[in-house]
């Protein structure tokens, strides 16, 4: 078994292949430059192997060494970030969130101050989106999205259903009598082209042929809805602050259920701390406002 390589030793090693010269190594650590080199001699007779060519202008990092430096690169770097979490005496930890931008507006941010107040040491960093969304390769620890929660490559725990419902400005809805008087008002479409037609279906009608303005976000669409620029079809939990203001009416008790409010993370993540206070978290309060 081999033994234990000392730690000062591959910080020095670390440092002086990333400035590629002992004494730049020994600025940054604040030790000499005679302390450096030691160091990295030492362990090049601990692994029995030379990890730089000596130049007459600095340092050339051998075959072997380049082996060594970014597991030790990213070592020290996981260790660091770490350590910095633990700045006031707790433990301080950063989530990242992809989250749909109608629940975060809708639901999340009036909740945001209550979460920060239960748990004052969990940073929170979100990121909004319009459902299409790379938890892997956007580097997020959760996502917030809208679906029937089949995403294979995440674990899916139910929020909120949401179903949808037909929202307008008042002016509009004064003249709205039955659903059939709909076919004469500018329908604010989603990107999910079928949404008009369930609702229709759940109506009883017949879909007839639409041309209103699509849009990628349902906040964005009932904001136009707001305007007075058609009718949206949007879920009106989401738009409570709306409805209550008198901003928007919903002229029919008339829904249709498409998808839930899912919150996801990676079946390849490991839950940290800070992922398991905010996923209980959320999904008690979910369960609280059903």
């Amino acid at each position: 078994m081999r033994p234990h390589l000392p730690l000062n030793a591959l910080r020095a090693f670390e440092a002086s292949a990333r400035h590629l010269s002992f004494t730049r190594a020994a600025q940054e650590l604040n030790v000499t430059q005679a302390a450096v080199s030691q160091q990295v001699r030492a362990l090049e007779e601990r692994l029995g192997t030379p990890l730089f060519r000596r130049l007459p202008r600095g340092l050339s990092v051998t075959d072997e060494g380049r082996a060594l430096l970014p597991v030790l690169s990213d070592a020290f770097g996981r260790i660091e970030a770490v350590l910095k979490q633990f700045e006031g005496g707790h433990f301080h930890e950063v989530l990242t969130v992809g989250v749909v931008g109608t629940f975060a507006v809708g639901w999340l941010m009036p909740r945001m101050k209550a979460f920060r107040e239960t748990h004052p040491f969990v940073e929170l960093r979100l990121f909004t989106h319009n459902n299409l969304v790379d938890p892997a390769s956007e580097g997020l620890d959760f996502a917030i999205r809208f679906g029937a929660g089949v995403w294979p490559a995440t674990h899916n725990a139910l929020l909120l259903d949401a179903p949808l419902a037909a929202l307008c400005a008042p002016d509009i809805a004064r003249r709205l009598y039955t659903p059939s008087d709909l076919v004469n008002e500018v329908l604010l479409r989603s990107y999910r082209a079928d949404d008009w037609s369930d609702w229709f279906d759940a109506a009883g009608l017949d879909a007839w042929t639409m041309n209103g303005p699509v849009f990628d976000s349902s906040r964005l669409m009932v904001e136009a809805a707001v305007q007075g620029a058609g009718v949206a079809l949007a879920p009106p939990r989401m738009f409570v602050r709306e409805l209550q203001a008198g901003l928007l009416v919903r002229p029919f008790d008339v829904e249709v259920r498409t998808g839930s409010y899912w919150l996801t993370w990676l079946k390849s993540r490991r839950l940290s701390h800070g992922m398991k206070l905010f996923r209980d978290w959320i999904v008690r309060e979910a369960a609280e406002a059903v």
